[in-house]
């Protein structure tokens, strides 16, 4: 696809929120987001195709939408995989294939760097004391919740490694 920060983007980063959102406060990621990402994509995708003076490299080039549909089922297979083993959740392997889509092939190994470090920093978030001063607030709360059950929201480190990469994406253009 061709790297231009549109409304379709600045959509789908509010659906990726709100997908973060919903695992953050109930482990639960709606079908709904999942779906209207994957629509989102699809529009976007179209109007790209409608706007594009090459349709062959646009279709089946890395850069477009060949190398987006490809990443996309790469993270959806690799994502159904760690759901089999009981590794991850059914709605986040099922959010990998709209974060593919819109990182795109070109945006996989940035993807997986900032999902490394915010996986790091999660880890340590969660393994850090608490400041008695903070105790009391809602979102320490929660945390406190999700150490107690060992429960980790992924969406919401996959959410923010997206959103990087598609700043690093789309910041380049």
């Amino acid at each position: 696809m061709t790297p231009t920060v549109n409304l379709f983007t600045a959509l789908a980063v509010l659906l990726f929120l709100y997908a973060a959102w919903s695992d953050f406060r109930s482990w639960k990621i709606p079908n709904g987001a999942i779906l209207a990402l994957v629509g989102l994509y699809a529009v976007n995708a179209a109007v790209a195709l409608l706007m594009a003076e090459d349709i062959g490299a646009t279709l089946f080039s890395s850069a477009g939408i060949g190398g987006d549909v490809g990443a996309g089922l790469l993270l959806f297979a690799l994502g159904f995989g760690l759901w089999l083993f009981g590794l991850f959740g059914a709605g986040d392997a099922k959010l990998f294939l709209p974060i593919g889509l819109f990182v795109g092939w070109h945006g996989m190994l940035p993807f997986a760097i900032f999902l490394l470090i915010g996986g790091v920093f999660t880890m340590l978030a969660l393994k850090l004391p608490m400041p008695l001063q903070l105790a009391h607030l809602s979102f320490f709360t929660r945390i406190e919740e999700i150490r107690a059950t060992r429960k980790i929201p992924y969406g919401v480190i996959m959410v923010f490694a997206t959103i990087a990469a598609l700043t690093l994406r789309y910041g380049n253009a």
